[in-house]
């Protein structure tokens, strides 16, 4: 909910076309609902994003393994990719990206 919160503060401040949002999620199911959450809206009609559709752009971080420096996605990144389902969370998250037009 407090995220939720963070994200519409954020896109009335600075507005949509100024917002994307990475997402870290361990599990492609959880990365989903974050990304329907700021695309359609949260669909557990439990937080400030209910009916709110940001259609924000969203990605996971294993997309933007290229633009993160290599030392950064090392240190930082690495040892979670070799242990999740990198691929299920990307499609995941893709999804709903795509049906969002972005």
């Amino acid at each position: 909910m407090e995220n939720q919160t963070r994200i519409l503060e954020l896109v009335e401040k600075y507005g949509k076309d100024s917002v994307v949002v990475v997402l870290g999620g361990a599990e492609a199911e959880a990365s989903g609902l974050a990304a329907e959450t700021v695309t359609t809206g949260d669909p557990t009609f439990a937080g400030p994003l209910t009916g709110v559709q940001l259609e924000l752009p969203v990605y996971h971080i294993f997309e933007l393994k290229e633009i993160i420096p290599e030392d950064v996605w090392e240190d930082q990144i690495s040892m979670m990719e070799m242990v999740l389902d990198v691929d299920e969370i990307v499609k995941e998250v893709t999804t709903y990206r795509e049906r969002n037009g972005g």
